[in-house]
């Protein structure tokens, strides 16, 4: 897969990683290279924490061995040589690639994501919030951009200049990377060990969104973009693409026999993820109106909850305004919206997965938006609806973690995208953003089974919506879901 040479959003990509390193990523395709390629991203991933609720083996103490001490982290560098994972190429008859450790130092963001600290822009930002420090020393940076740990919990020295590194999401290694070796060592040992079950989608998404969307403990607030700091978006499928990947998709039983249709993997880990997304939304907005944050400097209402463009948007002349045109259906003239996009588009998959269930969920988010669109909104209402909400989230997670997936099903999503353009276009840009990563991700999946004869056509379409999201300040709702219209009667 190569980069889109002309797109925005490789230039976004490289300004992003050189700055701070924000969840942003887009895959666009360029027409004659096959059905998908990449572009734009800059991501970072997480410190360890303890493993959250999923559907497969958790550590049973993640803070111990087995022999009760202490686990450690003992840097990537443990992870280097050429018979474990530092292979220069593939390793034939594995069932693992053998060479996650080369992509990673080679062509992983994450790898990048202490060096993005260091710079004019992420010193700019580490003294407007009044860090007293650089940035590369700042906790509050250096929990997303590198492993960052208390002394007791280093097994060997390692440089945080690594960046966002092996033990970030697979977990402290200490007590489980000599075992796991050993031929025939089954990974759910390994799990107990305290390596963070990453082949579970939910707990693979859940460890992306502990930076990618935030914590308690780490979180990227209004405070911070107004800093500098780029808002936050993700797309399990769209992100993990653009990484790149450096594990076999999908995963194999054995070495040559996959789990599951390999044109299907991409959809499982873009549908199960929005859900993910959407409950960890909902625990985030939960926390924050109830004014749980970390270091009790909680404010009320947190912008970044809001939409971000229904107040930094380019005046233009009444005349000429789209958003004055279509008014401001369920709120107030001049308050801000909530930032709908982790909903936006999720919502038409949950309706047709589970209908009961997506109108109690529908009802909840009703809800919250209502509430969360006043200029003062109810923190014990929203905190309500919210963890209401929550359930509802997991449950679609599981289910469609679970769930096979064919051609019938995934153009049936293609379809109902474009057939919903309006709404998801008014939204904001942060939804119409949501739309794009989805249709791409899912017509890549589509047209490898279907291998339909208009795909170069569809993709230029594709394309044109990503370049549609280019500028933020030029973006047209109208005009956006017009594009996204044009591409229904292209789905064969």
């Amino acid at each position: 897969m190569q980069i889109a040479p002309q797109s925005y959003w490789p230039h976004v990509a490289l300004c992003a990683a050189l700055l701070l390193l924000p969840a942003v990523a887009v895959r666009i395709a360029v027409a004659g290279n096959g059905p998908g390629q990449l572009a734009n991203s800059a991501s970072l991933a997480t410190e360890a924490s303890t493993a959250p609720a999923g559907t497969a083996a958790k550590p049973a103490d993640s803070n111990r061995d087995s022999n009760g001490e202490p686990v450690k982290y003992i840097g990537p560098g443990s992870c280097a040589a050429t018979s474990c994972h530092g292979s220069v190429k593939s390793v034939a008859g594995s069932r693992i690639l053998q060479n996650e450790y080369s992509t990673w130092i080679i062509k992983d963001k994450h790898s990048h994501a202490y060096q993005a600290l260091t710079g004019d822009i992420g010193e700019r930002i580490a003294h407007i919030l009044k860090l007293n420090s650089k940035a590369e020393e700042a906790p509050k940076c250096l929990a997303c951009h590198a492993l960052y740990t208390t002394p007791e919990q280093r097994g060997r020295p390692f440089e945080l200049s690594e960046g966002v590194s092996c033990e970030n999401c697979h977990g402290p290694a200490s007590a489980w990377l000599g075992p796991h070796t050993t031929r025939d060592w089954p990974r759910e040992k390994s799990v107990a060990l305290g390596m963070r079950d990453t082949r579970d989608v939910i707990h693979r998404t859940e460890k992306c969104l502990e930076c990618h969307l935030g914590t308690k403990e780490k979180f990227v607030d209004h405070e911070m973009i107004a800093a500098g700091h780029p808002d936050l978006f993700f797309e399990l499928d769209s992100f993990s693409a653009v990484m790149p990947r450096h594990w076999k998709a999908p995963r194999e039983s054995a070495p040559g026999k996959p789990v599951e249709d390999a044109a299907w993997a991409g959809v499982r880990d873009w549908s199960a993820g929005q859900a993910v997304q959407l409950r960890a939304e909902m625990e985030r907005l939960t926390w924050r109106a109830k004014g749980e944050r970390f270091d009790k400097k909680d404010v009320w209402p947190e912008y970044s909850e809001l939409s971000c463009f229904a107040c930094h948007h380019a005046l233009v002349p009444p005349k000429d305004s789209w958003r004055q045109e279509h008014g401001f259906a369920g709120r107030r003239p001049g308050d801000p919206a909530w930032n709908s996009s982790r909903y936006a588009v999720f919502r038409l998959l949950a309706k047709q997965i589970d209908s009961a269930n997506a109108q109690e969920l529908d009802r909840r988010l009703l809800e919250v938006s209502d509430e969360m669109s006043k200029l003062n909104p109810d923190h014990v209402l929203v905190a309500r609806s919210a963890s209401a909400a929550l359930p509802l989230a997991q449950r679609f997670a599981e289910r469609l973690a679970a769930m096979p997936y064919d051609r019938a099903v995934v153009l049936r999503m293609l379809q109902l995208i474009p057939d919903d353009a309006e709404n998801i276009s008014l939204a904001d840009e942060r939804a119409a953003e949501q739309a794009a990563m989805a249709m791409d991700s899912l017509y890549i999946a589509y047209s490898k089974d279907a291998k339909p004869s208009n795909a170069e056509e569809v993709r230029a379409a594709l394309n044109e919506l990503f370049r549609q999201l280019e500028n933020p300040s030029a973006y047209n709702a109208d005009q956006f879901a017009a594009s996204l219209r044009r591409i229904r009667p292209m789905l064969r």
